[in-house]
């Protein structure tokens, strides 16, 4: 049900191939990650919308939970690869790319799309599809698959294609990842989101006063904290509510609401229907195939 990709459990170059459909699942990030669809229809869940990515498809992940759904093709299994980098590998790469190379690197790109979302999706160009195809053999060599050094250069290669392309979503939130102070601010919030902290609590937590924490907090997920925490334990409880027989008390309390009735009142508020709706929906409506030539995010409230 969820998954956690923790910095030292993973290599920085994986393979993930679904021989069946698993539904709606939940990953936790502790690194940005880089992908690519090889195979297969990827949707990316965000509050009550969702994003179709297919094959020749590249995204975006950051830090932090997000809700996937792979689906294998008729016959065939979902394939994808990502890549997981941290600050400190990006100021390397980059680093090195303007001392070795004279790239010369400049972000000007900015959009409600780059500040709002954690993912970001868009169809690869040439060059990056020959790269993908070329770490897919890679991978599956034996004796290079999990060679440090050859990762390094595999990461190299596809931070430089980003970089030195023109301005867009996926270029401007990659390039922000350099930042190793807001990844740890990130971090920190993503860890407190199923816990019993205060406002206070995560100031003290990040290492800063009240009124910096409140301004960085709004800098970075661009609402006030308690909303954008509520928002969350909300989403995850939707998860909850189509992929297990809990009650909804049992969520309730899962996602960390005082009460049954606060949760259901919270609820129907941000989906317009109370869980045991939301519930009862999902259960008499499959979720539709997208076609696969879909690229934009599409409202899911009914396929859900």
């Amino acid at each position: 049900m969820k998954n956690s990709i923790s910095t030292s459990a993973q290599p920085k170059v994986v393979k993930y191939v679904e021989t069946q459909h698993h539904g709606i699942q939940s990953q936790s990030l502790s690194r940005y990650a880089i992908g690519y669809i090889l195979r297969g229809t990827k949707h990316i869940y965000d509050g009550d919308k969702r994003q179709t990515l297919t094959r020749g498809d590249l995204f975006y992940l950051g830090i932090g939970h997000h809700y996937e759904e792979n689906v294998p093709e008729a016959g065939q299994p979902f394939e994808q690869i990502l890549f997981y980098y941290t600050p400190s590998d990006l100021q390397r790469i980059l680093l090195h790319l303007n001392i070795t190379y004279g790239l010369n690197i400049t972000n000007e790109h900015s959009c409600e799309n780059c500040r709002n979302r954690s993912h970001i999706a868009m169809p690869a160009w040439s060059a990056v599809r020959n790269f993908f195809a070329n770490t897919n053999n890679y991978l599956r060599d034996e004796e290079t698959r999990r060679d440090e050094t050859a990762e390094n250069l595999k990461m190299t290669e596809l931070i430089y294609l980003i970089a030195a392309h023109e301005g867009c979503c996926l270029k401007s939130k990659l390039l922000s990842n350099a930042d190793a102070a807001k990844e740890n601010f990130e971090q920190a919030i993503y860890d407190s989101i199923f816990k019993d902290l205060t406002i206070e609590d995560l100031a003290r937590l990040t290492h800063r006063s009240l009124t910096s924490f409140k301004k960085e907090f709004r800098r970075l997920f661009q609402m006030p904290p308690h909303k954008w925490f509520i928002r969350q334990r909300l989403m995850h409880s939707r998860l909850l509510l189509i992929s297990s027989s809990k009650s909804i008390a049992e969520i309730g309390a899962e996602c960390m609401f005082p009460n049954t009735s606060h949760f259901i009142k919270l609820f129907k508020k941000e989906y317009q229907m109370t869980p045991a709706a939301y519930r009862n929906r999902h259960l008499s409506t499959a979720v539709p195939e997208a076609p696969a030539a879909v690229r934009e995010t599409e409202e899911v409230g009914e396929a859900l």
